[in-house]
């Protein structure tokens, strides 16, 4: 896997204590050139398969394939349409993928993915999978949960502390994969201008449910990526870690000592 010296990535995935088959899978991916890497940016996202050990391996691996296959060898466009037509391409598969096998019927998957141009942010969300950032060591979740309990919450029917401890917690309002609908995920409305020093953290629910953001912004403040990972991914299975667990971070680095500054 090809990283540019610009960045420093980490990332992390783990079956957690109870379950017997990971359904997370994570991803990175650069252009191979630079010229299509100036033009194109970094990929990194995050898919959370539903459906039972084979259907939620399935519908993750296919929604991950369809982001990289999107990125890499579509047309170039801006970060957004790009985005849009990786996730609408990644419905389809998934459909497609269970009609054809009745045994996967049923299968979906969350999916969080983000476009690093430059230092312009562009992402995509459905799902309760989440995208954090981290500036001067406060903490901003840029997605919002597509989940019954955080329909609640913004109702005011639930606090958040009882939200995290509700029965229904896990219940998804939107998914890829989800019958009889569009893909109704969130895109941002345009880029965010991100700048040295700022963290992404991309985090499946196995680690958010059981780290809380502060924990994570006090964590990557202090440590490397790699160990952000590794001290996140500790604490979520010493507190019991019952589901999957990934987490990615990244950090944009300052310029290189001797780059010119950009005019």
């Amino acid at each position: 896997m090809q990283v540019r010296s610009d960045i420093e990535l980490a990332n992390l995935t783990d079956i957690g204590c109870e379950r017997t088959e990971n359904e997370d899978y994570y991803c990175y991916f650069e252009p191979e050139t630079d010229e299509d890497f100036e033009r194109k940016g970094r990929l990194f996202a995050i898919a959370d398969g539903m459906g039972g050990h084979v259907g939620g391996k399935v519908a993750s691996g296919l929604a991950i394939e369809a982001l990289r296959e999107t990125f890499l060898n579509g047309h170039p466009g801006n970060s957004q349409s790009v985005l849009i037509e990786a996730f609408a391409r990644a419905q389809q598969s998934i459909l497609a993928a269970g009609e054809a096998h009745p045994e996967l019927d049923g299968m979906g998957t969350t999916c969080t993915a983000a476009i690093l141009c430059g230092c312009k942010l562009s992402y995509g969300h459905i799902g309760d999978s989440r995208l954090y950032l981290v500036q001067h060591g406060v903490i901003r979740q840029l997605t919002d949960d597509h989940s019954m309990v955080n329909q609640l919450v913004k109702s005011g029917a639930l606090t958040a502390e009882q939200a995290a401890t509700h029965e229904e917690r896990n219940v998804l309002t939107a998914a890829l994969g989800m019958k009889g609908q569009q893909v109704s995920a969130d895109f941002s409305p345009e880029p965010l201008e991100l700048a040295p020093d700022d963290v992404l953290v991309l985090t499946s629910d196995g680690m958010h449910g059981l780290v809380t953001a502060e924990e994570i912004a006090q964590t990557v403040s202090l440590q490397r990526p790699y160990d952000s990972c590794r001290t996140l991914m500790d604490l979520a299975k010493a507190r019991g870690g019952p589901d999957n667990i990934t987490i990615q971070v990244l950090k944009i680095l300052p310029d290189p000592p001797g780059k010119p500054l950009a005019v």
